[in-house]
């Protein structure tokens, strides 16, 4: 999951807003409220946006809103999951989780690119499995190649004078 909340104009995030779950509103830096009509935009985001009377006279205006007359935040409907999902995204299991992953989808990004596997010729679930399995055999006799036909270390000369 790839989060774009951060902004880089120099105005406020949405990480700046704090959400509260039991009055289902969010409270801006400036500590006026945020509400939602309940309608859903885009088929999964909720709108929430402050009065245009509490942005007017705001200290914070121009970090907060400086193009628009008031300010909105968007919430994904499922935003609790996405909250568990940077959390989990923290922690050293995940790390190594992603590292192993890359290593397996980097096998396959070879297959599709190198070996020309981006789609299957032979019909069926079994000449789909042939397919795979010979492509990557031919990636572990390649890579097996590559392995046992280094060239040998160079010896360090050494003169006897």
């Amino acid at each position: 999951m790839w989060d774009k909340s951060t902004r880089s104009d120099g105005t406020f995030s949405r990480a700046d807003f704090v959400f509260d779950r039991e009055r289902n509103v969010y409270i801006c830096p400036g500590g006026k409220l945020l509400h939602t009509t309940g309608t859903v935009i885009d088929g999964g985001t909720l709108r929430y946006r402050a009065s245009k009377v509490d942005c007017d006279v705001c200290a914070f205006k121009m970090r907060c809103c400086p193009s628009t007359p008031m300010r909105y935040v968007p919430r994904d409907l499922h935003e609790d999951a996405r909250d568990v999902a940077r959390a989990l995204a923290k922690t050293e299991a995940y790390e190594q989780s992603r590292r192993e992953r890359k290593k397996v989808e980097m096998r396959f990004a070879h297959m599709k690119r190198i070996f020309k596997l981006d789609r299957l010729r032979l019909r069926g679930l079994s000449g789909a499995k042939d397919e795979v399995l010979l492509t990557a055999t031919a990636q572990n006799l390649r890579r097996l190649v590559k392995f046992l036909c280094r060239p040998p270390p160079s010896a360090a000369v050494t003169c006897a004078t």
